[in-house]
């Protein structure tokens, strides 16, 4: 079955661009805005100008303040919402939403205090029948990008293959490529962690360093995320792919990443309340990196570089003190747990 009525929950600009996109494709979107001076706006002037400039937001896109307008009757609900808000949002919406209709999560993050994945936090909203019609969609996708139909692939994961190929053929279109993977967990934490070493390669922009910090904090970076992903189940080949180092690489390098920013004025000198102000929306990393290191903590996970940025955010540590130690931490081999298997075989690979 083709989808007719697509219901988007929420209003920022990853929201919009989704929006637009599947307007594009010739559904009807009813897009969700908590604010009324938003849905407003965007539906006399057709452009989300606090969000996503530039970009017109077809007639197709109908905007509205009420949740249960824009879920009631869709064959599929995409939740865009900050990763904070999803739980209390899904609530909200659950009642109106139809019991078969898919759910396709493109929120980022981790729950601070339950430390749940949002498709965990689903779960326990709508009940663990119901993960069976939830997808995850993630990958390297900015919406500034989509928004103006730039080349972008990106992941829709679920345990359900069916559930994936839903999603996958809802969004693909000649410049959307969509790629369909069944470990939500890789996926999920591929997409929230990579953030937290986003806001490290900010800083060490922000403090003038070159070319051979960033990549170095992106490789051991996505070493410490595999890391903590293989603990918590995922498939390490998912953090090779698009929602893994895909979208790592993209949110490090590019001045669309909101986390980059916001390191990249910490590293200038300016408080996390002050850079957070600068940014001006929601910075997903600040929330992950209290949650991946309580994670780390919990499961016995060395993650040196979120322990630092926890420092540097929350602990009132300079970044010039979080870089120097990192920089003179003891010998280690670069891959360890290899290294550390050989040793209790017996075998030497130097």
């Amino acid at each position: 079955m083709v989808s007719k009525i697509i219901g988007v929950a929420g209003a920022g600009s990853w929201a919009t661009a989704l929006s637009v996109l599947l307007a594009h494709k010739g559904y009807t979107v009813r897009m969700w805005s908590r604010h009324a001076a938003l849905a407003k706006e965007i539906t006399i002037t057709r452009e989300n100008i606090r969000y996503l400039p530039g970009v017109i937001v077809p007639p197709a896109v109908e905007v509205t303040v009420h949740i249960e307008e824009a879920v009631r009757e869709a064959d599929a609900v995409v939740f865009a919402v900050p990763s904070h808000a999803f739980r209390e949002v899904l609530q909200s919406a659950l009642p109106h939403l139809s019991g078969t209709g898919l759910i396709i999560n493109a929120a980022k993050g981790i729950e601070e205090d339950s430390l749940r994945r949002l498709s965990q936090a689903f779960a326990e909203v709508a009940g663990p029948q119901a993960l069976e019609r939830y997808v995850a969609l993630s990958g390297p996708s900015h919406a500034e990008e989509v928004g103006r139909q730039v080349p972008t692939a990106v992941v829709a994961a679920s345990s359900s293959i069916k559930s994936a190929e839903y999603a996958q053929d809802l969004f693909m279109c000649d410049n959307f490529r969509v790629y369909t993977n069944p470990d939500v967990a890789g996926v999920e934490l591929g997409g929230a962690l990579k953030n937290v070493i986003a806001l490290g390669t900010g800083i060490a922009d922000g403090l003038g360093f070159g070319d051979n910090t960033k990549a170095a904090l992106m490789t051991r970076g996505l070493a410490e995320i595999t890391r903590l992903g293989i603990t918590l189940g995922a498939n390490p080949l998912t953090f090779g792919g698009l929602a893994g180092v895909g979208d790592l690489i993209v949110t490090c390098t590019s001045m669309h990443s909101r986390n980059r920013r916001a390191g990249m004025a910490i590293g200038r000198g300016k408080s996390l309340e002050e850079a957070l102000a600068e940014v001006g929306m929601v910075v997903e990393g600040v929330r992950t990196t209290r949650a991946a290191r309580r994670l780390s903590e919990l499961y016995g996970v060395n993650m040196p570089i979120t322990e630092q940025m926890h420092e540097v955010l929350f602990e009132g540590f300079s970044p010039e003190t979080a870089v120097n130690k990192l920089m003179t931490r003891g010998k280690k081999h670069e891959t360890e747990e290899v290294a550390l298997a050989a040793a209790a075989l017996g075998k030497s690979q130097f």
